[in-house]
């Protein structure tokens, strides 16, 4: 009695619920048993109670009207706002290209100048021996890596905008100039042995013109002037550093700063890590006082070892036994300070050290005479006068400078905003392009190499006090004191003793191979993209290891976006929360609807990866549905007639024959597009089919979670009809909402047809 009585009651509100005629509801609902009554009851109860509260209260979120400017509009405001000329705006333009013009009448002098000072002279301490010895990596003279140290760290303290970024030779940029050097050295017709520097070679005065040993030497003519080898080497580093400003200088100009992002931290490391491996090996034979050229092209690692190993009996003992003694020493004291560095206050001088140890031995010993060791010779005082890059070396040099100039400012911006990040202030990393690309334009006037920030040089400055960059500038004033005191004095210091302070310098990026089995465990594809990016760098070259980490970067991430994860949704219990039913337990499948989620952007090149693995996820394609279903309606056609006219009569009779459809465990399939960033007209075409090809088998296609970047897409395209008409009833902002309508729309179609039959 209870229960035909609460049928009864279900019976009259469901009557009132349902959008039908009178007697057609009344026919419907009397044909329903209590338990379907009660299910579908809810439902519509459920519809009714969104319906009510939809037309309660305005819609939950609404798109904002846009009014864009035009473009003429908007190009004439920024040439007026260009071509406004007052003395405030020039002030703000002269002190955003200067920065120190705002922070130096700022400086807190009893607060700053100890950690200034104290970090400038230890920086220019280590600068020193470095600066000499990265030069062997250049291929050029001594004398230019203190040149390029000095002007340098100058014009970074004028523009730089970080204040604990030292600025100067890297070991990396030293490499990359070096092979560019060598190589038109060589294609020049110069030797390339250490032998070649006869006392026939060309001599600097100060009026750049150039002193020959009539016969004894090959030159080549650059602005009418004979160039020697020492002359022609500088004369190409000075044309490639220029470049590389122009290049970094145009970047800064037109926003071109974002061409960094494509050099991930795991292809910046590999990359980093086979350079150094490719600088040990250029440095090997020093360590063994052997003299053999630079390889000229491809595989200088396996070539170097391979006549390293060839000429390993031409060892001299006297570079052996230095080299042994000075990477002990090195190592050790490095050990040392590592492991102590809480106690001590300033880092060790150790390069210094070893060096005024080594040149006194070598000196007093008579290393070079006595026992043939390679010195590094005369290193003159003073300047030389500027002189304007060679413009005809350019376009040799020309591509050669893009990977330097995109590798310099890579590092020097992001070492500028790792350590201002550390210090609590900001940088801005358009104006440290600016910086490092004026730190290589005006240098290649004054004969320098190319520069960037150096990572080793800057932990010294933050780690010993370092406040503002004057100490830049106290570290330029010590590198100013050896070129006019004491870089005669280096004369007897040992090229092996300099690649000593190259190779210990490279610990810290040979150590990172003990890091691949982290990496793997963390991340595979980023330890493949270090692996590929070290390899190449060490097997081909650096450029071309550099282009191989970066293509390879990049397609592992179109990778990523052809096979993206995708999932079918599943309820979590009564709450209006979907998610994978692969990694979470407990949820229930909507019933009637298959949710489907694709987690990339929709675009040309991964749309039939999202029709695949979306006809696999549901089980349905639609097309082979079809298929199927008029290959069952002809065969039952056929069945019909044989069994109507078993005699062969033509049967004048109307034959009915339905579409033969298999029930489906669906009827709608709703896309959640929660992880879709955005589409292009491949992926709106790819929307359009799939609701055509399921539209044929009776499925619906519904869209959720939409950003309204996809909606704008879809709108333009006229995904939702002409003026957007089926965009309420095909477009929800939730999953959730997408179901209940769904289901609704199911119940009420079924209902209808059933009055109907």
């Amino acid at each position: 009695m209870r229960t035909h009585q609460s049928g009864s009651d279900g019976r009259r509100c469901l009557f009132k619920l349902l959008p039908l005629s009178g007697s057609t509801a009344d026919h419907f609902v009397h044909l329903l048993t209590p338990c379907c009554l009660l299910f579908l009851l809810k439902t519509m109860e459920d519809v009714a109670k969104v319906t009510e509260t939809t037309q309660a209260r305005p819609t939950l979120l609404e798109r904002r009207v846009r009014q864009r400017p035009s473009t003429v509009s908007l190009l004439k405001s920024k040439v007026k706002k260009g071509m406004t000329c007052s003395v405030a705006r020039i002030r703000s333009t002269l002190t955003g290209f200067f920065p120190v013009v705002r922070w130096l009448p700022k400086y807190k002098l009893r607060e700053y100048v100890w950690g200034d000072v104290m970090s400038g002279l230890i920086v220019g301490i280590i600068l020193v021996p470095q600066a000499i010895a990265y030069c062997l990596l250049a291929g050029v003279e001594p004398i230019y890596g203190l040149y390029t140290s000095f002007y340098a760290n100058i014009i970074y303290f004028l523009m730089g905008t970080s204040r604990h970024v030292s600025v100067g030779i890297f070991s990396l940029m030293s490499l990359m100039v070096g092979q560019v050097v060598d190589r038109e050295v060589f294609l020049a017709g110069f030797d390339l042995s250490e032998d070649s520097k006869a006392s026939g070679s060309v001599v600097f005065n100060g009026s750049m013109s150039f002193n020959l040993t009539a016969g004894e030497v090959h030159t080549v003519e650059l602005m009418g002037l004979q160039c020697g080898k020492e002359c022609y080497a500088i004369s190409i580093a000075a044309a490639l550093t220029f470049l590389a400003g122009v290049y970094q200088l145009m970047m800064a100009v037109f926003r071109l700063g974002f061409v960094s992002v494509y050099l991930s931290a795991p292809m910046l490391d590999g990359f980093a890590t086979g350079a150094s491996f490719t600088i040990l090996t250029v440095q090997a034979k020093y360590l063994l006082g052997l003299k053999i050229p630079r390889h000229q092209g491809y595989g200088t690692v396996i070539v170097t070892w391979i006549n390293i190993f060839s000429n390993i009996h031409k060892t001299n003992l006297c570079d052996l036994i230095t080299s042994a003694i000075c990477i002990i020493t090195l190592v050790g004291a490095k050990e040392i300070q590592e492991r102590y560095k809480h106690r001590l206050k300033i880092p060790l001088p150790t390069e210094l050290i070893v060096v005024a140890g080594a040149t006194l031995a070598s000196h007093f010993g008579e290393l070079n005479s006595h026992y043939g060791s390679s010195v590094s010779g005369h290193i003159p005082t003073g300047f030389i006068a500027p002189q304007v890059p060679q413009f005809s070396l350019m376009s040799r040099v020309a591509f050669d400078a893009i990977p330097l100039a995109v590798i310099s400012f890579a590092f020097t911006v992001s070492l500028s905003e790792m350590f201002a990040k550390k210090n609590g202030y900001t940088v801005r990393p358009n104006q440290e392009m600016l910086a490092i690309s004026f730190c290589n334009i005006i240098p290649s006037f004054f004969h320098c190499f190319t520069t960037s920030a150096a990572l080793a040089k800057t932990m010294v400055k933050d780690s010993t006090g370092c406040q503002t960059q004057v100490s830049s500038l106290i570290s330029a004033l010590v590198v100013l004191l050896v070129l006019l005191f004491f870089a005669p004095f280096f004369y007897a210091l040992q090229k092996c003793v300099l690649a000593c302070i190259i190779i210990v310098s490279l610990r810290g990026a040979l150590r990172k191979f003990k890091d691949v089995p982290a990496k793997w465990r963390t991340n595979r594809g980023d330890a493949i993209v270090w692996l590929v990016a070290m390899s190449g760098t060490t097997l081909i070259s650096v450029e071309l290891g550099l282009l191989v980490g970066v293509v390879f970067s990049m397609m592992c991430i179109i990778f990523k976006t052809q096979k993206p994860k995708v999932s079918l949704m599943g309820r979590a219990n009564d709450s209006d929360l979907y998610e994978d039913m692969d990694e979470y337990k407990d949820l229930v499948p909507p019933p009637g609807v298959q949710v489907f989620r694709f987690q990339a952007p929709l675009y040309y090149a991964n749309k039939d990866s999202f029709l695949k693995s979306l006809y696999r996820a549901v089980g349905v394609e639609p097309f082979l549905e079809v298929t199927r279903r008029r290959k069952a309606e002809k065969k039952a056609k056929e069945m019909f007639l044989k069994q109507a006219n078993p005699n062969g009569e033509k049967n004048n009779g109307e034959v009915v024959i339905g579409l033969v459809q298999r029930e489906l465990e669906f009827h709608t399939i709703v896309l959640d597009c929660s992880a879709i960033p955005f589409i292009d007209s491949a992926g709106l075409g790819t929307f359009k089919g799939l609701v055509e090809e399921y539209k044929e088998i009776g499925v619906s296609l519904l869209l959720a979670s939409c950003n309204t970047s996809v909606i704008d897409t879809l709108r333009k395209g006229q995904f939702f009809g002409k003026n957007d008409k089926d965009m309420s009833s095909s477009l929800f902002h939730t999953v959730h909402a997408a179901v209940l309508s769904a289901n609704s729309q199911r119940l009420l179609s079924n209902s209808a047809n059933e009055a109907d039959a």
